[in-house]
């Protein structure tokens, strides 16, 4: 079965569109054509801004002349992982999707339903002529996934509404009215590039088969980290035995919990045995821990050839004390919001170019100080190992208005339909709708959408019946929401 048989038969066409066009993160272009040539076919009104935000408008069907402008949005880039058997080009190569029962996902890649549903969802509103709406506008951003900043250059007066649907949640039947605010923290740190000496034997250490995930969404489940796993093996390695550390890689993007990584490096040939045994133990401690929640982790040791140069021992040590110093996972829970994630950190990547060692992580908060307080806590792991140390200006929070007008339209609607209440939520994930609200202080917001598991991993995945579930709720509120013109 292809994705196109599966109903609503509008949202899944557009959606299959929407993965044949490539549209990495701050790669949008191809996507932003094919949004204006779609403008085109259907002879809607469209602008473009100089970030490339794109905002489409269409006018009320018949009899709901009446009702407020309402805006619609989702953003158009995608986080793109692969396993490392896939073959892909992200920059060229469409996403591949398969009907797996209950559920879609991808071939040996991220799915893109973060956020190609709701880009979907938007399309088929706009194409269609059967259904029935107030006047609304179609809001899509761009790089959300990289830093947001799509919706932090949006200008004052881009969109007319005072009302905001947005359309990047994970969970059917349950309204998000809040989430966190985050920022980066980014170290570099320089070694000296020296020759690999032949007398050696070389390996290679991989961790792999970790689930990976959303580092909001998902970092309260105790995921693995395959950097944190490889660093606390260095660290075990180092008070045993010389060694010379010549690669270390693992992760792709800030906002990924790494499902793999790997170092390089060279033993005494008289010692390779017992670090063998050493990783055995290890690996059988580490398959312990994550039996609940990564029962598939592998960490493994093979012969490789001899690199070309190894990273000098200084450096080494300063890189292997701060990875396993470093911090990951939950920082602390919510006093106001039962079980909510209210800071966190993510170990997320590490990678070599020339001879800087370039590691990436990323807070979340929805406490501003909060926040603030846990990257400081990260560049000081960085700096006492003379790293130079960078922190991006990072985005706000979404502050929950229980008192939403909004809020209370889709609650009322969620129970007519289904007869019972939605969930009210607030969600330690970024949204694009703090950056929202400080140019449009105004603007009354919800957040929803169908069930997504495992996203910004290669598992990610949509429930297809609640693809269905959402958009039924998604027509009923666009014409059921109060009657009142716009200022």
């Amino acid at each position: 079965m292809n994705i196109t048989d599966l109903k609503p038969a509008v949202v899944w066409k557009f959606f299959h569109q929407v993965t044949q066009v490539p549209r990495p993160s701050k790669k949008e272009g191809q996507m932003i054509q094919y949004l204006e040539a779609f403008a085109g076919e259907y002879n809607i009104p469209i602008k473009k801004d100089a970030a490339g935000n794109i905002l489409m408008s269409k006018k009320a069907t018949p009899g709901y002349e009446d009702l407020p402008v309402v805006i619609l949005q989702s953003h158009i880039d995608m986080v793109c992982v692969s396993n490392n058997e896939k073959k892909i080009d992200f920059d060229k190569d469409a996403i591949q999707t398969i009907v797996d029962g209950d559920w879609v996902h991808a071939d040996g890649t991220t799915l893109g339903a973060d956020n190609g549903i709701g880009v979907a969802a938007e399309l088929a509103i706009l194409a269609s002529d059967d259904i029935e709406h107030g006047p609304i506008e179609c809001l899509f951003t761009v790089d959300e996934e990289s830093g947001l900043t799509g919706a932090q250059a949006l200008e004052s007066g881009f969109m007319t509404g005072k009302i905001l649907l947005n359309l990047d949640s994970e969970d059917e039947g349950e309204i998000f009215i809040g989430c966190a605010g985050g920022k980066n923290t980014q170290a570099e740190l320089s070694y000296n590039p020296l020759p690999a000496s032949p007398e050696p034997d070389y390996f290679r250490i991989e961790v792999k088969g970790l689930n990976g995930g959303h580092s909001g969404g998902e970092i309260h489940k105790g995921l693995g980290n395959a950097i944190k796993i490889l660093a606390r093996f260095l660290y075990l390695l180092k008070n045993s035995f010389n060694f010379t550390l010549c690669v270390i890689k693992g992760g792709s993007q800030h906002n990924v919990i790494p499902s793999e990584a790997c170092a390089v490096i060279g033993l005494n040939p008289e010692d390779k045995e017992k670090v063998r045994a050493m990783l055995n133990c290890f690996a059988a401690c580490i398959e312990h821990e994550l039996k609940h929640v990564d029962s598939d982790v592998q960490i493994v040791m093979q012969s490789t050839d001899r690199p070309d140069t190894y990273i000098d021992t200084q450096a080494a040590e300063k890189l292997i004390y701060a990875l396993n110093a470093c911090q990951h996972g939950v920082a602390g829970m919510s006093n106001d919001i039962e079980g909510l994630v209210e800071t966190s950190t993510n170990l997320a990547a590490v990678k070599m170019n020339g001879n800087k060692i370039t590691v990436v992580t990323s807070q979340r908060s929805s406490i501003e100080s909060a926040k603030e307080a846990i990257a400081s806590q990260i560049a000081s792991a960085f700096l006492l190992a003379g790293a130079v140390v960078k922190q991006s200006d990072g985005y706000p929070g979404w502050v929950p208005n229980t008192e939403s007008q909004i809020l209370k339209a889709a609650s009322d609607s969620y129970k007519q339909l289904f007869n019972k209440e939605p969930k009210i939520k607030a969600i330690h994930a970024g949204l694009e709708c703090g950056l929202f609200l400080e140019k449009y202080p105004y603007l009354d917001m919800i957040s929803f959408g169908p069930t997504l598991r495992d996203v910004h991993s290669v598992k990610e995945r949509v429930l297809i019946d609640t693809v269905g579930l959402w958009w039924k709720h998604l027509l009923h509120l666009l014409k059921s929401i109060p009657a009142t013109k716009n200022d």
